[in-house]
């Protein structure tokens, strides 16, 4: 019952990535595609129907993150506190200015909304790779499974590492320009005219950067988390989650290259999933990885809660998220094709 969970954590944690994922991509190519603001309003609609829903996806992997592993779930958001509270200030900072930016009919009002919107989708990509990071490296947890880690100590990963090394600042590096390829790709797919064409090639130059990326992070792995490795080798089916994200990877380079679009946003979906679902592979059975002494991790053994409340949860989860996902694809399918362009309430939802 631990593995359902420790799955379900992943699954949500990886839809949402997916989903919010490409509405902080077009923040983030906003300023460089959207250069009327009519263009602008476009860029806006696009995920004005959807963003807010996106976002329950988080809040959801919270929520069952503390029914399955309540003492993970507390180490974790007190370690990491003051980077939670960035990521909710980010999120209410990016929400208001695509609820605010059309309230007042003034050039200075639109633009300090824009920069906002723009500033805090990238920030979010930052930070939700170096978490990554973090988690993949390990934190300096203690006897009693709670840590403290600081802003930065010297770069480096080792017993009590900084939340910024080397390592960390790849992750964050390497999630801005997959997730600027995976919001131009939709923004291409979901618009028409200059628009279109500007975001098509924000997109292709950012596949350019990925690549490389992707392929540093991978090799990187085994150095900075050696432990990363031993499900792989015990377990080589396993080896089919990286090759999956390598393949998809070469569907995106392929598909953005020829202009597909619809085909280059399905492989930047799969090449995030399988990405994360590979990371989830390779640290179970632990959720925070201790790099004082291996024997203090928190696993889904010693951190999940009695049997009895994962036994009573399961159907209720079962339930939720099949509703959860029947909604998500008819408000996606709901609001399929392009932006209209003469739509008045652009951007409203």
């Amino acid at each position: 019952m631990e593995t359902f969970w420790y799955g379900a954590v992943t699954l949500m944690l990886a839809v949402y990535v997916v989903l919010d994922g490409y509405d902080f991509g077009v923040g983030i190519v906003y300023p460089f595609v959207a250069r009327t603001e009519e263009e602008r309003r476009m860029a806006l609609a696009a995920i004005g129907p959807v963003w807010s829903g996106n976002e329950v996806w988080l809040i959801a992997a919270g929520a069952v993150l503390f029914l399955a592993f309540p003492k993970a779930y507390a180490a974790g958001f007190s370690g990491f506190y003051l980077a939670l509270i960035i990521v909710l200030w980010l999120l209410m900072g990016r929400g208001l200015a695509i609820e605010l930016r059309t309230h007042i009919d003034h050039p200075v009002w639109r633009q300090f909304w824009d920069v906002v919107f723009a500033g805090a989708s990238a920030l979010l990509a930052i930070v939700f790779g170096a978490a990554l990071g973090n988690l993949i490296r390990g934190v300096p947890l203690n006897a009693e499974g709670y840590f403290f880690v600081a802003l930065w100590t010297d770069f480096l990963p080792g017993p009590e590492p900084g939340i910024l090394d080397w390592f960390t600042i790849m992750l964050a590096l390497t999630s801005v320009v997959l997730l600027t390829s995976h919001g131009g790709s939709f923004l291409a797919m979901k618009t028409t005219g200059e628009l279109r064409a500007r975001a098509r090639r924000v997109a292709r130059l950012s596949v350019y950067g990925t690549a490389p990326l992707v392929v540093l992070v991978l090799a990187a792995l085994s150095v900075v988390q050696p432990s990363f490795r031993l499900n792989y080798d015990a377990y080589p089916v396993g080896y089919g989650l990286p090759l999956m994200g390598l393949a998809a990877l070469a569907a995106l380079l392929v598909f953005r290259t020829r202009e597909r679009d619809a085909a280059a946003f399905a492989a930047s979906s799969l090449l995030l999933l399988s990405l994360l679902a590979g990371t989830a592979w390779g640290s179970y059975p632990n959720i925070l990885i201790a790099t004082t002494d291996p024997s203090l991790s928190l696993t889904i053994t010693n951190a999940s809660a009695g049997k009895y409340g994962l036994q009573a949860a399961f159907w209720w989860f079962i339930i939720g998220l099949t509703t959860v996902m029947i909604y998500q694809v008819w408000i996606h399918r709901l609001f399929w094709g392009p932006v209209k362009t003469d739509s008045s309430d652009l951007p409203a939802h």
